[in-house]
């Protein structure tokens, strides 16, 4: 087990495996329509606990690391974390709307209608919060790491917005998970 644990790459690759027996043991083959919910739970899983370590951990961290330790934060930890948080939101809609359409009522959520409202309400805040992430996140943090160069005054800037908008995705995670479990 040691030699599975040593390497990440290892780790998945043994808990992709052990999906597929779990798999051919519950339903005795692959299932496409249940990979693609769990490749949606695991991408919301991967997006959201990012989102709250960003705000439960990064953010009211960072005043309290020592100037010389905050560039490993800045230089190589929030990058790779972004990398992942953006793609993460990403694949959670893109599989969500895929299974929507699949189960042919992407169009009756996305309008809201009755019996589909729950989670329609839920698809339209994962819509906006995904927007969030990439076209108002994204580039600010992008400004505020130093990926994109830009005067300090305009830094400052783009940090408080990327954790205001960050913020306001997590208020919005909170009726957006209940939509999730409310609807089945």
């Amino acid at each position: 087990m040691g030699i599975i644990c040593q390497s990440l790459g290892r780790t998945v690759a043994a808990g992709f495996v052990l999906l597929l027996l779990t798999m051919f043991a519950l339903t005795g083959g692959l299932d496409a329509v249940g990979g693609l919910r769990w490749a949606h739970t695991i991408s919301g899983v991967l997006w959201i606990g990012l989102l709250y370590y960003f705000n439960f951990v990064q953010i009211p961290s960072m005043p309290k690391i020592p100037d010389e330790h905050k560039p490993a934060i800045g230089k190589v930890i929030a990058p790779e974390a972004l990398f992942w948080f953006r793609w993460a939101a990403l694949a959670t809609v893109v599989t969500g709307l895929v299974i929507a359409a699949d189960a042919g009522y992407l169009v009756q959520a996305l309008s809201l209608e009755a019996g589909v409202a729950v989670i329609g309400l839920g698809m339209w805040l994962a819509l906006v919060m995904a927007f969030n992430v990439w076209f108002i996140i994204w580039p600010n943090q992008k400004k505020a790491l130093g990926i994109v160069v830009v005067e300090a005054a305009e830094k400052a800037k783009a940090a408080r917005v990327a954790m205001l908008t960050s913020r306001i995705n997590t208020m919005l995670s909170i009726p957006m998970l209940y939509c999730m479990i409310a609807q089945s």
